[in-house]
């Protein structure tokens, strides 16, 4: 059912719900209206407490604070959403930037949403965005990823899922998990233009722009420190070419059931099937042939 939701209208006896970001480093980038908004709350509710009191006694900011983070957002999503529609004003925070991107939020949004209470937006700090604009690549089109999977095998899947959008990528990394990260970006990628956007808004932001196999080469001796946003060049070919690969045939097929095809319709070896299969997916013969291994050594040992 459609619901038209009037920001500013008079209240109701429902509450309101502000998603309200804080720096990504600097407290200067902090707005008047996040500042007024705080204060005004009946309740905060933060990622991490401990961190959000730096802020709120900064800007000598008193409002109660509860705990709002991954492992406790449903019980205390709840709870929230009982104060708002008891008529009472939350204030969502993270711990550094906007809420809900890469950070919890969406599932207080959407809870607060059900129960017809208002949510509104402030504008403000946001990593990917502040990244991209500073990066040299294109910004009229650019899809976010955040964060990839820990798993190597997980982020060279979700990696080739990519491999084909003309859109300007952006991802966040930790820094023990760079140097692996750009190392299965220029595997799955090949060369492509980077930039790597360290530490924004603090005193030791650095811009790092180049080409993916540079980067790589960067990686293996720098002293690599705080967050970084990574943003690289979308696919260059044709779109023809990547069209083709979108609608490839063997897309709905897992490693085992590709290199499969290869030996029961076309008669070749485990080893050539492999080869094949590699080549099809942009990834090496030996990741496919390990993985084609291990998965039926898993069936004969069930």
């Amino acid at each position: 059912m459609l619901w038209h939701q009037k920001s500013f209208a008079d209240r109701d006896k429902q509450g309101t719900l502000y998603i309200v970001p804080t720096p990504i480093g600097n407290l200067d980038d902090m707005t008047f209206r996040a500042v007024r908004i705080l204060r005004e709350a009946d309740v905060i509710a933060a990622e991490d407490t401990r961190q959000t009191k730096k802020l709120l006694s900064h800007f000598d900011i008193h409002t109660p604070l509860v705990s709002y983070h991954e492992h406790n957002k449903y019980a205390s999503g709840r709870q929230l959403v009982e104060w708002l529609k008891e008529g009472k004003t939350v204030a969502l925070v993270s711990d550094a930037g906007m809420p809900g991107i890469s950070d919890p939020g969406y599932e207080l949004v959407a809870a607060a949403l059900d129960e017809r209470c208002r949510v509104v937006p402030l504008p403000g700090a946001n990593a990917a965005v502040t990244a991209l604009v500073a990066s040299g690549l294109p910004t009229e089109r650019f899809l976010f990823v955040g964060f990839l999977d820990r798993s190597k095998k997980e982020k060279r899947e979700q990696l080739l899922s990519l491999k084909t959008a003309r859109e300007t990528l952006i991802f966040y990394e930790a820094p023990h998990r760079l140097k692996e990260t750009l190392s299965v970006m220029y595997d799955v990628f090949g060369e492509r233009r980077i930039a790597l956007c360290r530490e924004l808004t603090k005193r030791f932001e650095e811009f790092i722009r180049g080409d993916l196999s540079e980067a790589v080469a960067w990686a293996e001796t720098a002293d690599i420190r705080g967050e970084f946003c990574l943003i690289v060049e979308g696919a260059r070919g044709g779109g023809h070419e990547a069209m083709q690969e979108e609608g490839a045939w063997w897309q709905p097929l897992s490693i085992v059931e590709h290199v499969d095809y290869y030996v029961q319709e076309q008669g070749l070896s485990v080893k050539e099937a492999a080869k094949q299969a590699a080549a099809d997916r942009h990834m090496s013969k030996r990741d496919v042939y390990q993985e084609y291994h291990q998965q039926q050594e898993k069936k004969e040992f069930l």
